[in-house]
């Protein structure tokens, strides 16, 4: 695989980090994640309360082919362990609020002690100094302090409905990971990676926030009619009610478009500033598709060419012939149940990354990870005992 050899030790725990350590995982990458033991917190919550088998849907999403080690960081033995994972290393990845890892004994002057070529990277919510440092980073409070709510509402401020600063962030934490292991691989130096959910969602506006901060606006521009999605587009570039659902358009031809909703006020007004007068128009299109189905107006839109897309629900994607072609979906068997996984979203050569590890239970690789460093069965026993280490039932075949 792309990144067989690379070796991180993650210290990750919620989303962001998490799904920036499933990226390196599905390439390739041996990723071992440190848990406490009795387990972090993503597998005790999840939204909608979905579990399968008492796994929680929130852990499934972001664990896919990392193995798990729940080790007692507070433990002179546990500590040990640590030490020695790190020592034969690649990457260190952590996404704690700034200080816990020092406190924890594996800040970063620590870890370049035991292994000075390792890439040390970091993912927080407002990133490692300021007057935000030491405050709660989570996905809506960074939507809300980065002008992302503010600008997403047309009538009042409108958070995203998913967690989009965290997902992006960990791909955002991803990529300087690998940026820093391709030097490490060229120089044989190591580089500390610093990554925030701030500056991810402040990344996920590049193009409005270019545009606002250049142009000199006041906030008075971010309001605009109901159905417009964006401040910054041209209208009717929103979403509009129809009989059987809603209706997308894009950027489109004002000309093409009134000719395909056979619409006189829209032909009126094709000359307009669409940008300026974006509510007039907006109000107008609106008009021009009420009282009408998708099934009606497909054909002339597509005649004339306009970038339009009806809206799609979750029970939508099911059975979506192009997200089945994409193969963006992949049911795993868990225990007795079944979860049903998002895909990597890349290809290489053709294929997906498959589904190598799924750690449903807290630790549940520790005595294979613990063998690889070099720890005798009955040392593992013994850590177990001692509390070092948290491991699960043994099992025919392994741990």
């Amino acid at each position: 695989m792309l990144l067989d050899g690379m070796r991180v030790v993650s210290f990750c725990h919620f989303l962001q980090g998490p799904a920036a350590a499933q990226y390196l995982a599905d390439m390739g990458a041996e990723v071992v994640k440190i848990e406490p033991p009795g387990g972090g917190y993503e597998r005790k919550w999840s939204g909608g309360d979905a579990y399968v088998d008492g796994v929680s849907a929130f852990f499934l999403c972001a664990h896919r082919n990392q193995r798990t080690i729940a080790i007692d960081l507070k433990h002179p033995r546990g500590k040990e362990v640590v030490e020695r994972m790190i020592a034969r290393a690649d990457v260190l990845m952590e996404n704690f609020r700034p200080g816990v890892m020092e406190r924890l004994g594996f800040g970063y002057e620590r870890v370049r002690a035991i292994n000075p070529e390792i890439v040390y990277a970091s993912a927080s919510g407002w990133g490692r100094t300021g007057p935000m440092a030491d405050k709660p980073g989570q996905d809506l409070l960074v939507q809300a302090f980065c002008g992302l709510v503010a600008a997403t509402g047309a009538s009042r401020p409108t958070p995203i409905g998913l967690a989009a600063v965290d997902q992006h962030g960990g791909a955002l934490f991803a990529l300087g990971i690998l940026a820093a292991y391709v030097k490490k691989l060229r120089t044989g130096r190591g580089t500390r990676v610093e990554s925030s959910l701030l500056n991810a969602g402040i990344d996920l506006q590049t193009e409005p926030l270019t545009s606002y901060l250049t142009m000199g606006a006041d906030r008075s521009i971010l309001k605009r009619q109901e159905n417009l999605v964006s401040w910054f587009h041209q209208a009717p570039y929103g979403v509009y009610p129809v009989v059987d659902g809603w209706i997308a358009f894009s950027i489109n031809d004002p000309e093409k478009l009134a000719r395909a909703l056979g619409s006189a006020e829209l032909a009126a007004l094709a000359g307009i500033d669409r940008y300026r007068e974006r509510d007039r128009y907006a109000e107008a299109v609106a008009r021009a598709v009420a009282g009408r189905t998708l099934a009606e107006l497909a054909p002339a839109l597509d005649a004339e060419g306009i970038w339009w897309q009806r809206v799609q629900d979750y029970d939508d994607l099911r059975d979506d012939p192009q997200v089945r072609e994409n193969g963006c979906f992949l049911e795993v068997p868990v225990e007795s149940g079944k979860a049903v996984l998002v895909v990597h979203p890349n290809r290489y050569d053709g294929e997906a990354p498959g589904v190598r590890h799924l750690a449903v239970e807290i630790g549940q690789h520790g005595r294979e990870i613990l063998g690889e460093l070099g720890y005798g069965p009955g040392e593992i026993e013994d850590l177990a005992a001692c509390g070092a280490v948290a491991l699960p039932e043994a099992r025919d075949g392994g741990g």
